[in-house]
């Protein structure tokens, strides 16, 4: 059983769709070491525009780094496969729109089912190992030193320019759930020509958490034809919660409606 949300405004989030779009379904996915604080804002966005929308809570999120420690990427990559099913039950077409870790799952799920996903955001995604000791050194961290400061992971502290907005991201870093994303990206980057779906890259100019070249490696190694690029210059690596937040909403929003506004 999960444990219980501990970290204020951590829950998952959902909104049943209303009008011609409450046939399409969006998933909005956080990153690793986070929760739905980082994405329930663009998911609120977006039901407003009619959506049907799911803000979910990885497993091992929103509670602590112990919790954090129990899980793998298997686990966070199946609670969004299994939402996917979900909202296929209910809506004609499913979006996948991720942050960081959350973009990566959204990649490898649009690669590993493309019936069934039809259209990809990514923001700041990571298909690369980020700077930092973690990446190098996690084999070893694992068993001698289990919890990494966040800092040491290469992921810092609230990495937004506005310094009146908190992620409320673990302060310690699980290096074995660390590890078993470390270990998917290889694989995740060598699938990209298998995500055929529309996909739409936000990147940020300067980004502390993810490798420089990550969204530039999705955009150039994706097999979709329907290739679209928004740039963030005033934001670090949470653009949807810094002070590009409008421009990314707004702009994603008009993705969706035009990739999946002939079939409304």
């Amino acid at each position: 059983m999960d444990a219980a949300v501990s970290i204020p405004g951590a829950e998952p989030w959902s909104a049943s769709g209303r009008g011609e779009r409450a046939r399409t379904g969006v998933i909005v996915v956080h990153g690793f070491t986070g929760n739905p604080i980082g994405t329930r804002p663009l998911g609120q966005h977006l039901a407003a525009e009619g959506y049907t929308i799911e803000v979910p809570l990885l497993p091992g999120h929103g509670t602590s780094h112990r919790d954090l420690a129990r899980t793998r990427y298997a686990d966070w990559y199946g609670a969004v496969d299994r939402l996917v099913d979900h909202l296929r039950t209910r809506c004609d077409r499913i979006a996948l729109i991720g942050h960081s870790m959350g973009g990566t799952i959204a990649l490898d799920l649009a690669a590993r089912r493309p019936e069934d996903v039809d259209a990809v955001g990514v923001i700041n995604p990571s298909v690369r190992p980020p700077p930092g000791l973690l990446p190098r050194l996690s084999g070893l961290l694992q068993y001698v030193a289990p919890y990494v400061p966040r800092d040491l992971a290469g992921l810092p502290t609230n990495d937004l320019v506005r310094d009146d907005v908190e992620e409320s991201s673990y302060a310690l870093v699980s290096a074995r759930a660390a590890r078993s994303l470390l270990g998917e990206l290889d694989r995740i980057r060598g699938n990209l020509l298998d995500v055929t779906a529309p996909l739409l890259v936000v990147r940020s100019t300067e980004d502390h958490s993810v490798a420089p070249s990550t969204p530039r490696d999705v955009l150039e190694l994706s097999g979709s034809r329907d290739l679209r690029e928004l740039v963030c210059e005033q934001s670090y690596h949470v653009p949807q919660l810094d002070h590009d937040a409008a421009l990314v909403a707004t702009t994603i929003a008009a993705f969706l409606d035009d990739v999946f506004g002939s079939a409304t």
